[in-house]
């Protein structure tokens, strides 16, 4: 009875031995962090596109300094070696040497079947990706199309109401109160000088993504050659990342990043390589978000003269540096493993694809990904979200109305808000817009609430375009074909696009090769939209026949005058 006591006593105190050291592991990252942050000054920079050290070397540098925050801690190190001796791992993950980097740009690691280019072809990429042999941004066919008469019309004079924010000139931005109250100095004085939390900042110093916001209007998210879209693209290729976390909601991962401006934006990490399709069993609810079809359709957006879908920007990020040390999330935090290829992996929480079988590797932890510049906080400009009318089913069996009935669009233009004002005419640009891209994933729209029904459709979430050059799908021109509606605007830039020397192709390929991760399309996707160009002028052409070119095409070129717009044709 005794011995038996004793027992008890001793597997008490084993268990309450293991308890301890368990909360000391876990305690053991914060207080290393800490002491870090006590001892190191301004901290290094971790610039972008720096790729770390193999992740086979971590044990290695677990011997450095407490000090160093940039190696992972005995806590990480276990939860990582964990999961890379699951049975579950990724198996499909191909180890790819360290890429070499030419200052503080590195070149994208090449596709799947790829050779790791040497530093002097890296360098020529890096160059042409920048300007080189390729067209300067004052010349070639994006010029051209930009100096035609059909991209310099005007818009009516702005007022209050048709701006989103009504700024004063004495106002002053407050860093401070963006909530981060740390501060990080990356070295850049002047940057530092420029966002000081103790200092003021006149509007004309803004950051871009605030001078991006103060741009909105009634017509449009930014005007046709702003210089903030352009800085802001660049800011979203290259600002030090401070904070990352997972987007709540959706049906995969995103995750929100925070840069050391205190901008944000919506990073999509690579899924697919540029050559896959969605295989043909595949749903169009299921199908992969693709990093490269956000990037493609901020230049769409632009060719078109829609200007409609935030700045989208690709960049090729450190998953360990840049995600896994800079976030505070722990449910992401804890998801990272290294897999048996040697590689950094991540897999989040959604609702689809995120598990080990569909982890997101890096190569060795470098990781494709675009990033979009975030809208107004809904704090200060809120969004309406309105249902699309041509929605689909998204069910296995069933089909939607306008699936079954021909003359759905009757109904659609007796109901507000598409019997009046140009909402139908939107609803006709986003069609062509999603069929030229192939995305069959609209199934909601955005517009700002402080406009009212009187102003255009936010083109947001295109993740799901550019998945099969090889098919046309037809049913996403069904709303044109059923309500044989579009602006004169619209048709006669499709008619211009058509020909030979404005060829949508060409012009895309141009716009697309200043991106950091050109190229973002491959040929037969380019070549797609101008077969699908070509698609839509038919279905134009056979309403025209129907019904005639007055009816059909609503004249929005005359000089519209402030307040609410035109009435749509047909619309009772």
């Amino acid at each position: 009875m005794i011995l038996f006591r004793k027992f008890r006593v001793l597997i008490l105190m084993v268990f309450l031995i293991a308890c301890t050291m368990h909360i000391m592991i876990d305690l053991l990252p914060k207080l290393e962090k800490r002491a870090a942050g006590s001892n190191s000054g301004g901290g290094d920079c971790t610039c972008a596109n720096s790729p770390s050290e193999e992740p086979r070397n971590w044990a290695k540098q677990r011997a450095r300094s407490a000090a160093d925050p940039g190696w992972p801690n005995k806590h990480t190190l276990r939860i990582l070696q964990d999961f890379s001796n699951e049975p579950n791992s990724n198996l499909t993950s191909q180890s790819l040497e360290k890429v070499p980097v030419n200052g503080d740009k590195a070149e994208p690691f090449k596709r799947v079947k790829a050779v790791a280019p040497g530093p002097e072809s890296q360098r020529n990429l890096i160059k042409d990706a920048s300007g080189g042999k390729q067209p300067a941004q004052g010349a070639g066919r994006l010029s051209a199309l930009y100096e035609h008469p059909l991209y310099k019309t005007e818009l009516p004079p702005l007022t209050d109401d048709d701006t989103l924010f009504n700024v004063n000139a004495d106002i002053r931005f407050y860093p401070k109160t963006a909530g981060n109250q740390e501060w990080h100095n990356d070295g850049n004085e002047e940057e530092e000088e420029a966002y000081s939390p103790t200092r003021e900042v006149a509007a004309e110093s803004y950051p871009n993504w605030l001078r991006f916001h103060l741009g909105v209007s009634r017509y449009e998210l930014y005007s046709r050659h702003s210089p903030v879209v352009e800085a802001l693209l660049k800011n979203l290729q290259t600002q030090r990342i401070t904070s990352v976390a997972m987007k709540s909601g959706g049906t995969q991962l995103k995750l929100i990043m925070t840069f050391q401006n205190y901008g944000q934006a919506l990073f999509k990490p690579m899924k697919q390589t540029r050559e896959q399709e969605t295989p043909p069993d595949f749903f169009y609810f299921s199908d992969f978000e693709r990093h490269n079809a956000e990037i493609a359709a901020f230049h769409l957006d632009r060719i078109l003269d829609f200007r409609r879908v935030p700045p989208v920007a690709g960049r090729l990020v450190n998953m360990t540096r840049e995600i896994r040390d800079v976030t505070r999330d722990k449910k992401l935090w804890r998801t990272f493993f290294i897999s048996p290829a040697n590689n950094v992996c991540f897999y989040g929480e959604c609702s689809y694809y995120c598990s080990t079988e569909h982890a997101l590797c890096g190569k060795p932890d470098q990781i494709e990904g675009s990033l979009a510049a975030f809208l107004p906080d809904l704090s200060l400009a809120k969004r309406k979200t309105w249902r699309n009318p041509w929605r689909r089913s998204y069910h296995k069996r069933k089909k939607a109305e306008w699936e079954v009935d021909p003359d759905y669009c009757d109904e659609v233009k007796q109901t507000p808000p598409y019997d009046h004002g140009t909402r139908l005419l939107d609803i006709m640009d986003m069609t062509i817009f999603d069929f030229l891209m192939g995305n069959m994933d609209r199934h909601h729209y955005e517009t700002f609430e402080k406009f009212g029904n009187e102003t255009f459709i936010i083109h947001l979430d295109n993740g799901r375009g550019f998945g099969k050059h090889s098919h046309d799908e037809m049913s996403i021109l069904v709303p044109l074909s059923q309500c044989c509606r579009v602006r004169r605007s619209t048709y006669l830039r499709l008619q211009l696009l058509a020909k030979e020397e404005y060829r949508l192709s060409s012009l895309m390929e141009e716009s697309l090769v200043r991106d950091r991760l050109a190229p973002v399309l491959i040929g037969p996707h380019l070549q797609a939209l101008d077969r699908r160009l070509r698609l839509v002028l038919d279905v134009l052409a056979e309403c025209v026949d129907k019904e005639g070119l007055a009816t059909v095409v609503e004249d929005d070129l005359e000089p519209r005058p402030a307040g609410p717009f035109h009435q749509v044709p047909g619309a009772r």
